[in-house]
């Protein structure tokens, strides 16, 4: 069966790159959705005079939303209009266009239900990466697995994507996070759909275009949403939806950890204000709780790890609007 396919930019600042983004969209894809969020260069008045592609289709969002609000305008519109597999290329020209089919195929085979690319996985091509925005990222994946709960997968924010219709429906649009904290909000409200998530390989090109992402403004408030997209997973996954021995090993081991840690300290401290040596059967009653605590917690995590979704959702859901914009 022909999956029609659709494809949005987002433009903020791009006015430079964004022509040559849409010349590589291939004949597969159906519609280009051009999302001009609120750019100071006016680049979808600048791609309506200077583009002659007949399947580009403007938007403009009267104030600025952010990549991820400019996003979820392009997945409504792409949704009204029919479209089966929705892919985002950013338009500052990292992302190579020419790579939709590659990002579209697993998810129009029935193995996955989002697609998104992993600009790690060639180890020879890693150099080419500014070294600031390497070790950032790779932090920041690491932080995104524990709160996403795909352990599976690597350079999570990573912007181009590919998604389901039928898996999109089932996201509460309003409720994801509007800007630069949106490729991991998605992966998130994607785990607690249960949707499968595949790695891309891919390239990134580095030229003379300059982000709008400042990481000192924003590494408080990227911890902030991990911790809490962490609770609420762990929340829904392991206590609201299912109970499994990984809720009582978390509950049990966090409570044996901090039970340890907090009596251990204490007793520390009063030994060095006391001078006197903290007896073994204290430090014993201090340390055992902790290392068993320990234990259980990484049996939760080895669990979590075991968890990730394996069987796409998207193949299951008939397309008859009973999912639209659940949480």
């Amino acid at each position: 069966m022909h999956n029609k396919i659709a494809v949005i930019i987002p433009c903020y600042r791009v006015k430079a790159h964004v022509l040559g983004v849409i010349a590589r969209v291939g004949a597969e894809v159906s519609d280009i959705y051009v999302v001009d969020d609120a750019c100071p260069e006016n680049s979808g008045d600048f791609v309506r005079a200077n583009c002659s592609d007949t399947r580009v289709k403007v938007l403009r969002n009267e104030q600025n939303r952010g990549v991820g609000g400019a996003v979820m305008v392009g997945y409504e519109a792409a949704l009204r209009d029919g479209a089966d597999i929705m892919v985002k290329v950013d338009g500052d020209g990292q992302m190579d266009a020419a790579l939709i089919p590659r990002f579209v195929r697993p998810i129009a085979a029935g193995q996955a239900d989002y697609s998104k690319g992993n600009r790690f996985y060639d180890l020879t091509r890693i150099g080419q990466m500014p070294t600031i925005r390497l070790l950032g990222n790779a932090a920041l994946s690491f932080i995104a697995k524990l709160s996403t709960g795909y352990w599976n997968l690597f350079d999570t924010t990573n912007g181009f994507t590919a998604i389901h219709a039928g898996a999109a429906r089932r996201i509460a649009f309003d409720k994801v996070s509007p800007r630069y904290f949106f490729e991991s909000d998605m992966l998130f409200r994607l785990n607690i759909i249960r949707a499968v998530v595949t790695d891309i390989p891919m390239d990134a090109t580095y030229g003379e275009e300059k982000s709008n992402l400042k990481v000192s403004r924003v590494i408080g408030e990227f911890l902030a949403k991990h911790a809490r997209n962490f609770a609420k997973r762990v929340l829904y996954n392991y206590f609201l939806r299912d109970m499994t021995v990984a809720s009582l090993e978390l509950v049990v081991g966090a409570a044996l950890f901090i039970f340890g840690l907090v009596f251990g300290g204490i007793h520390w401290l009063r030994g060095i204000a006391s001078g006197v040596a903290t007896p073994l059967g204290t430090i014993m009653l201090a340390a055992l709780p902790t290392m068993l605590g320990l234990q259980m917690l990484l049996a939760f995590v080895a669990f979590d790890v075991a968890n990730v979704p394996r069987r796409p959702i998207h193949p299951d859901l008939a397309d008859d609007g009973l999912f639209v914009n659940r949480p």
